[in-house]
């Protein structure tokens, strides 16, 4: 029996930005100086994470801070965006390595948004944050169960991926910004319930799939 050929590299669905992101790629990759190879694109992530772990101490004085967040947001999203496509394009070989970094590296970055927010919140809001790891993480687990299941890699839910989840954590930094934390005891538990009814409703759907999938390699005997 043929082993099927890994799938992990090839991003099942789409997102709302994916049409101008894929012409960005196909613009920007050839350009790329030869020095520059895909895994430094996706190490600089480990360097964006710090950044912004250091900038979290910085922003709970001075929510200016949020400012270099953002651009932190924006580099970390030039670097994933073109580290695949870098590779694919000279045919570098790192397939499952950049599997595997680029999406556990993505989930320490998101960590890393996480803990700026806690560092500028009001006290008391603990709980939400505990909350809004897990709920995101979660989503990462059952992205990488299903893909296990179905060889079929799923970032995107109902339209939405990781492109999405920056811009609003750049919407929510320009926000506190402009605005201050003082309505985070009523946007935070709120923007943590609307990610846990996300994630009921993508688990609702990837279940009825696999059970169907299930149900028709049972009739085929298989």
């Amino acid at each position: 029996m043929t082993k099927p050929e890994f799938g992990g590299d090839k991003k099942a669905g789409k997102s709302l930005f994916c049409v101008p992101e894929n012409k960005l790629k196909f613009w920007i990759v050839p350009k790329i100086p030869g020095f520059i190879e895909t895994y430094h694109l996706t190490l600089m992530t480990v360097l964006w994470s710090i950044i912004n772990i250091i900038l979290g101490f910085q922003a709970k004085k001075d929510l200016s801070a949020l400012w270099i967040v953002n651009l932190m947001i924006v580099l970390q999203y030039l670097t994933d965006l073109f580290d695949g496509e870098l590779g694919r394009h000279r045919n570098t070989g790192l397939i499952k390595w950049g599997f595997y970094m680029d999406h556990f590296l993505d989930f320490l970055f998101l960590c890393s948004l996480v803990f700026v927010g806690y560092m500028i919140s009001p006290q008391g809001l603990e709980i939400w944050y505990f909350a809004l790891v897990v709920i995101l993480g979660a989503f990462m687990v059952s992205s990488f169960l299903s893909f296990a299941a179905t060889n079929e890699f799923e970032i995107y839910f109902f339209r939405i991926g990781p492109t999405e989840i920056r811009l609003i954590f750049i919407l929510i930094n320009s926000y506190v910004i402009l605005f201050g934390t003082n309505r985070f005891g009523i946007l935070l538990p709120l923007t943590v319930i609307a990610c846990a009814i996300g994630l009921i409703v993508n688990t609702f759907i990837i279940h009825k799939k696999l059970w169907r999938i299930d149900m028709q390699a049972k009739k085929c005997g298989k």
